[in-house]
This record gives structure tokens, C-alpha cells and sequence, in this order.
């Protein structure tokens, strides 16, 4: 499982038009699933991504979570984040979990990242042609692999 964590001052997901999530300060997760993720990879990153320090403290320093500050998350599906590009110029998503498994995966994310935050997770459409608008905080982005543990 990759994700991308993006430090915003607001963010929001439209799907035809028609807002289906919104956030003010808070992070924005773009979240790509491979087959072979599981709950120990959704119960890992949720984990890290609700204490990742990476909000200013009263000095500017970067000391405090998203729990410190009671931000809030848009999460949006994102399987391109699997973008094999070795050969030729045309990405391969191979690696990408299909939707029939990535689906329920994701869910258990918004349901992980909601228990451990106590509130809802803002949400794109799971598949859907969203356009995504957000004002980067910093700018922040922090990548996690949950196949590279050690290193992130």
C-alpha cells in the first residue's frame, strides 16, 4: 500500500460537478492498494498517518499530529501511485489491486482512520473521474510504502 500525504490548508474532491468530500486544515491521502495488502497494512499506515508530526507547534517547528491539531483527511483512491513506467512510455498498473479487491481495503482504511481520529474521513469516489483541489500547507508531502517499513 502507497500513500501520498499532502500537508493542505483546504482540499476537495468533485465527481460530476457535485462535491463528494471537503476539508479545511487537515491532510490530504491519495491511497494506492496492491494485491497484496491486507489489514496489517491498513491498521500500519492509519497508525502512522494519524501521528505523523508534521503540523507546526508554536516555535514552527514540525512537532505535532493530526490528532494534535484535530485536522481532518480527505482520502482519495489512487491506483496510478502503482505506475510501472521501466518499459516503453505507456505506464503498466499491473501491480495495482483490481477494484473488486482494492474496494473493500480501502474501506477498512476510512474505517481504521475514522475509529482512531473519532471523526468522519472526507472521501473521493472510489473509481470515479475526480478532480481534486487542494491548497498545499508548506508545502508538506510525505510518500509511505507499507512494503518498505524500514525506510519510511
Amino acid at each position: 500500500m502507497r500513500a501520498v500525504l499532502q500537508r493542505v490548508s483546504r482540499a476537495s474532491c468533485k465527481v460530476s460537478e457535485k462535491i463528494t468530500g471537503e476539508i479545511k486544515h487537515g491532510l490530504l491521502i491519495l491511497l494506492g492498494i496492491e494485491e497484496e495488502d491486507g489489514e496489517d497494512d491498513v491498521r500500519w499506515l492509519a497508525q502512522k498517518i494519524v501521528n505523523m508530526r508534521i503540523f507546526g507547534d508554536d516555535k514552527g517547528l514540525m512537532n505535532k499530529s493530526l490528532m494534535d491539531v484535530q485536522g481532518d483527511i480527505l482520502l482519495i483512491s489512487q491506483f496510478t501511485l502503482f505506475a510501472q513506467t521501466k518499459k516503453g512510455n505507456r505506464p503498466s498498473f499491473i501491480r495495482a489491486a483490481k477494484p473488486l479487491q482494492a474496494m473493500p481495503i480501502y474501506d477498512k482504511m476510512i474505517n481504521e482512520l475514522e475509529t482512531l481520529m473519532g471523526k468522519a474521513v472526507a472521501r473521493g469516489v472510489f473509481g470515479a473521474d475526480m478532480k481534486v483541489d487542494l491548497l498545499n500547507d508548506g508545502p508538506v508531502t510525505i510518500i509511505m510504502n507499507t512494503k518498505d517499513k524500514e525506510n519510511y
